[in-house]
């Protein structure tokens, strides 16, 4: 059993969007802002391309025959290629099952991308049964098979309305979510040469996926009720374990979540009012509205 889930960090390519745009002698933070802008005028929001994203983070929690294990790939001097080429070697070597959060919708093909310009080699990734047949219908590339489960995709049914943020997802479960830090915040905080604070904070986001999918296991009737407790206890192990202060912060914003879920539980009234029938008479005429966000849910 191999279960490797997976989280990239970007900022923009400030190179590409100097020769897209003509922006020779600008600062980076001014080519940046000028992407950013221009972006805006495209499409109403700032979400660059996905070409025009600088991978600067790979993390990943790693389940194996081994044990529990989560790190970030290469070091504080890696460079882009180095992460890139060390992705796709994992997948390589060990063809694990891959897992993420809106990985189909943006990690994947920014990675994909990114290994296009650096000449990477992912013949394993691309596979799908040419080679060898136990890909031809379980592949990495296929939205509806299972060798890379997008848990965002999978639980909203493969409809983007039904699509919730991770952030969302980890607090419906009492996970400890972001922790005070989100992606919008990565581009400022490399500026500010915080490398390892992104770094942390891409862990921790895979964390909250490796536990949401610890919950799916369950769900869908793979993990027995006790085989899933095994596994959640391997993760408070690990995190106690750790001398990490950034996982420390983890686990006790889990041990406090888990404590309010078990205290702060409202109960279910013995009877329904009238007041509450007519609620729900009033629910029911109501119609869903769809999402508005046109960026990927992370």
């Amino acid at each position: 059993m191999n279960i490797l889930v997976f989280d990239i960090e970007t900022i923009p390519d400030i190179a590409l969007g100097r020769r897209l745009h003509g922006l020779e002698g600008l600062a980076d933070e001014q080519v940046a802002k000028a992407m950013f802008s221009l972006r805006r005028q495209e499409s109403g929001g700032e979400f660059l391309p996905y070409e025009q994203h600088r991978i600067v983070a790979i993390s990943c929690v790693l389940r194996s025959r081994d044990g529990l294990r989560v790190w970030s790939l290469g070091d504080l001097n890696s460079n882009e290629n180095e992460l890139v080429e060390r992705f796709f070697d994992g997948i390589e070597k060990f063809s694990p099952d891959l897992v993420s959060w809106n990985g189909c919708g943006f990690d994947l093909p920014v990675l994909g991308y990114r290994a296009l310009k650096a000449g990477v080699q992912a013949p394993r990734y691309w596979e799908t049964g040419d080679g060898d047949t136990a890909f031809r219908y379980n592949n990495y590339l296929s939205r509806y098979h299972w060798r890379h489960i997008d848990l965002m995709d999978v639980l909203a049914g493969h409809q983007a309305r039904g699509r919730v943020s991770l952030e969302n997802a980890a607090c419906l479960l009492g996970l400890p979510g972001k922790l005070g830090f989100s992606g919008a915040q990565v581009w400022d905080a490399w500026l500010a040469g915080n490398l390892l604070g992104i770094r942390r904070y891409c862990e921790t986001d895979v964390l909250n996926t490796y536990l949401v999918y610890l919950r799916f296991e369950l769900m869908r009737g793979r993990f027995t009720r006790e085989r899933y407790a095994e596994e959640v206890e391997r993760v408070r192990a690990l995190l106690r374990a750790s001398k990490e202060p950034h996982l420390a912060e983890f686990l006790r914003a889990w041990e406090s979540q888990a404590g309010e879920l078990q205290t702060g539980e409202p109960q279910a009234p013995d009877s329904k009012t009238p007041d509450s029938k007519t609620a729900e008479s009033q629910a029911g005429e109501s119609q869903p509205g769809e999402s508005q966000s046109k960026e990927p849910q992370t």
